[in-house]
């Protein structure tokens, strides 16, 4: 939870789901059950909050006021975008929609890092999942050098049914991955979804299967991939490259 927001306590919290605010994750105390924390949980499953049940001694080490009633939100430290507004910054740019969308991205330095470069390489935005990817906290704002402040980033809960819906608005999209064809043998222009991996695990098998195509990018060496950042710069850039950098 570290430079996120906490919000401590049962009615602090119930009324921030209620609300509307985002609430990432939800920490309670385990085996309480009583009628004031079902309504929060029910709260938490309708926003699609992820819900952690720790120790009190947990509870304890995370919370700031020593008051939270065994009940502790966290929320990112800045806003969110929705994917309509990542859409609507191409369109307001007469340009066709350049989205860069992250799977398995937990380090906050890599996050930041890719909206960095997404910033620079002109992409309208990025996408993460709600589970298994970091979020927008102040560290991530700062690998970022201030890119967050114009490049919108979306959460979703399904990465999958995102690229799905986003086929049906006519785009299209690439997964990264070294086993694919070469970045330089793509036709990658036209409104494009950009679908980085972590490392190790890579892109997702699910995520992976709605993409049209996977790229490689070549390389001499010793070693077989590339830090998650700076594959998704070097195929970012690619992407800008064909589509005209000077446009």
């Amino acid at each position: 939870m570290e430079n996120e927001t906490k919000i401590e306590g049962r009615n602090a919290v119930l009324e921030a789901f209620r609300s509307g605010k985002t609430i990432d994750r939800l920490y309670v105390l385990d085996g309480c059950k009583d009628g004031p924390v079902q309504t929060i949980l029910h709260e938490a499953q309708k926003g699609d909050a992820i819900v952690t049940f720790v120790s009190k001694e947990r509870l304890d080490q995370l919370s700031e006021t020593r008051k939270h009633q065994g009940v502790i939100a966290s929320c990112a430290a800045y806003e969110y975008a929705s994917v309509e507004e990542l859409l609507n910054q191409a369109k307001q740019k007469g340009e066709p929609p350049f989205l860069i969308l992250l799977d398995n991205i937990e380090d906050p330095h890599n996050l930041g890092a890719i909206i960095r470069t997404a910033n620079l390489a002109g992409a309208h935005g990025v996408i993460i999942p709600k589970r298994r990817a970091a979020g927008l906290t102040a560290v991530v704002a700062k690998a970022s050098a201030g890119a967050f402040n114009y490049t919108p980033v979306a959460k979703v809960t399904n990465l999958s049914n995102t690229i799905k819906e986003l086929k049906k608005e006519g785009m299209w999209f690439v997964c990264g991955d070294m086993g694919g064809k070469s970045m330089y043998e793509l036709d990658l222009r036209g409104p494009i979804g950009l679908v980085i991996g972590g490392e190790g695990d890579g892109v997702s098998r699910l995520v992976a299967q709605n993409c049209d195509f996977t790229a490689s990018i070549p390389t001499k060496g010793d070693i077989d991939s590339l830090n998650a950042s700076v594959a998704a710069g070097v195929l970012a850039f690619e992407i800008l490259r064909q589509r005209g950098a000077n446009k």
